[in-house]
C-alpha cells in the first residue's frame, strides 16, 4: 500500500524531527536556504499568474508547486520544523533537548531568510530591468501586498494585531498539515496531491506565512512600497512567526502525538466470571438422579 497509517506516520515524523535536530550547521543552512528560495520563487510565480490573468484562484492553485519541490528534495522550512523538532523532544529521543530544538529553529530561520531575500533581490531586478525603470505590474502588485499587510494591520491597532496573529496560526495549521501529508504517501503522485490541498487553501485565503513574507516585504521595500523595515518586523514578521509556531504546535504536533504516539496506561478492569450455561429444571433433576445412581455402590451377588 502507498498509504501510511497515522500511527506509523507519527513515528516517521518523530524520526524526521530527530534527524533535523542533529543535522550539521552547514547542511541545515544549505537546506533551509534552498527551501526558502524554492517556496518564494513559487510565491512570485503565483503573484505573476494572478496579476497577468486576473484570476487569483489560479495563482493559489499553482503556488503549491514550490512547496512540493522543496519537500521532495528534503529541504527545510521554519514552519515545518516548528512541528518536527518538538515531536522528537516530546518523545524523549536520546540527546534531543530544548536547546537543540531552538538551535534548529534559529538556523532554519536564518537559512530561509537568506533564500527568500535572494529571490526578492533577483525578482526586483527582473521587474525593473535592473532598477533602470519603474516596476512593472507584477512589481506594483507585490508592493501593494506589502503595504496592505503592514500598514493595513497597523491602521486597526490591537484588532489588526490579533487578526495578523490568528492568520499566522491558521496558516501553519495548514502548512504543517502539508508537511505531515508529505509523509503519508509513499509515491510521488500521492505525496504531491496530499501536499497540494492544504497549501492551496492557505495561499488563497490570505493567511500569513513567515517565509513567504520574507520575500514579499523585502521585495516591496526594494520596489518603493510605502512602509518601513520596522513596520515589516512589528506589524508582520514577528507576530506571524509566533502565530505560525502556535498553529503548528497546537493544531498539528500535539494532537498527533497525544492520540497516536504517547504510551497509554493499560486499563485495569476486573475480569468477568465465566457464564455457565443454563439448563432446564427437568433436565437438571434428571442429571442429578443419573449422577446419584452412577455414584451409588454396586451390590455384590
Amino acid at each position: 500500500m502507498s498509504y501510511v497509517k497515522p500511527a506509523e506516520l507519527v513515528t516517521t515524523l518523530i524520526d524526521a524531527g530527530e534527524t533535523k535536530i542533529f543535522l550539521s550547521t552547514r547542511d541545515t543552512i544549505i537546506r533551509s536556504t534552498m527551501g526558502g528560495a524554492l517556496l518564494t520563487i513559487a510565491a512570485a510565480f503565483a503573484v505573476t499568474v494572478s496579476v497577468t490573468t486576473g484570476v487569483p484562484l489560479l495563482g493559489a492553485v499553482l503556488f503549491p508547486v514550490g512547496f512540493i519541490m522543496l519537500y521532495l528534495l528534503g529541504y527545510d522550512l521554519l514552519t515545518g520544523v516548528f512541528v518536527l523538532g518538538p515531536l522528537a523532544w516530546m518523545d524523549k529521543r536520546p540527546g534531543v533537548t530544548i536547546g537543540g530544538v531552538l538551535r534548529n529553529w534559529g538556523l532554519v530561520f536564518v537559512g530561509n531568510f537568506i533564500g527568500a531575500f535572494t529571490v526578492a533581490v533577483l525578482m526586483a531586478i527582473v521587474v525593473t530591468y535592473g532598477f533602470s525603470e519603474a516596476p512593472n505590474e507584477v512589481g506594483v502588485a507585490i508592493g501593494h501586498i506589502g503595504e496592505g499587510r503592514t500598514v493595513g494591520y497597523a491602521d486597526h491597532g490591537a484588532a489588526g494585531m490579533l487578526t495578523l496573529f490568528i492568520r499566522g496560526v491558521l496558516c501553519n495549521w495548514m502548512v504543517s498539515t502539508g508537511v505531515v501529508m508529505a509523509m503519508i504517501a509513499k509515491d510521488v503522485p500521492g505525496k504531491a496531491i496530499a501536499m497540494w490541498m492544504p497549501i492551496m487553501l492557505f495561499f488563497f485565503m490570505g493567511f500569513e506565512h513567515s517565509i513567504v513574507n520574507m520575500f514579499l516585504f523585502p521585495s516591496g521595500l526594494l520596489l518603493g512600497a510605502q512602509f518601513t523595515i520596522m513596520d515589516y518586523l512589528v506589524w508582520n514578521e514577528i507576530p506571524t512567526v509566533l502565530g505560525n509556531l502556535v498553529g503548528g504546535l497546537v493544531f498539528t504536533a500535539i494532537p498527533l502525538y497525544v492520540t497516536y504516539a504517547r504510551a497509554k496506561a493499560p486499563r485495569n478492569e476486573t475480569p468477568r466470571r465465566p457464564v455457565e450455561p443454563r439448563v432446564s429444571r427437568r433436565r437438571g433433576l434428571a442429571g442429578s438422579v443419573a449422577s446419584s445412581a452412577a455414584s451409588a455402590p454396586t451390590a455384590k451377588v
